[in-house]
């Protein structure tokens, strides 16, 4: 990885934060991921994705489970890996159906501060193509359209800080969530 893409500053930026964890919700293609794994270098902390749990867990893809098990079975795996994290100093990075979950979400809380990388439809649509082959969590009936607003309203309700996620590259947006952190 070159160096453009890592966070300025050095390590001890976050060195107050008492072990609690960095909690990424957002829409697929919001770089959860991404900045993810960028704000844990800077922090010095150590980097979750659940997507990866989940698929380990379930031995097969997320794509795998809703085809064969649907959303539903879907989101019943991501409560109960999200339930069972007991996990200090992590900057994890939930799917995007973790806000679902209540149960999750407040045990989530409890030990962490929830940001939500925000990102226009247009930006979702552009970064993901063809969301039939993401493994999203969502009814057969249900259009990305409406996903999104549905799932807006539930990332804006568990947010602690919310970050503007696109207009910036990687580096300046790693700098946005450090700054409001």
């Amino acid at each position: 990885m070159s160096s453009r893409l890592l966070c300025s500053g050095g390590p001890g930026v976050m060195a107050d934060h008492n072990g609690r964890n960095l909690i990424f919700i957002g829409m697929p293609g919001s770089g959860k991921s991404t900045i993810g794994v960028l704000v844990a270098k800077r922090l010095g902390m150590g980097f979750i994705d659940t997507d990866l749990l989940i698929q380990e867990q379930a031995g097969r893809t997320l794509q795998e489970i809703v085809d064969h098990d649907g959303y539903a079975a879907l989101r019943k795996i991501e409560e109960q890996v999200l339930l069972g994290l007991g996990v200090h100093n992590q900057v994890i990075s939930t799917g995007g159906s973790a806000v679902y979950s209540d149960a999750a979400m407040t045990h989530l809380k409890h030990n962490g501060t929830v940001v939500f990388l925000n990102i226009e439809l247009n930006t979702v649509i552009q970064r993901i193509g063809d969301y039939s082959l993401r493994g999203i969590s969502r009814r057969p009936d249900q259009s990305l359209a409406e996903l999104f607003e549905e799932r807006f309203a539930l990332y804006t309700r568990y947010a602690d800080l919310t970050v503007k996620g696109e207009g910036f590259n990687q580096d300046q947006l790693c700098d946005a969530i450090v700054r409001k952190l």
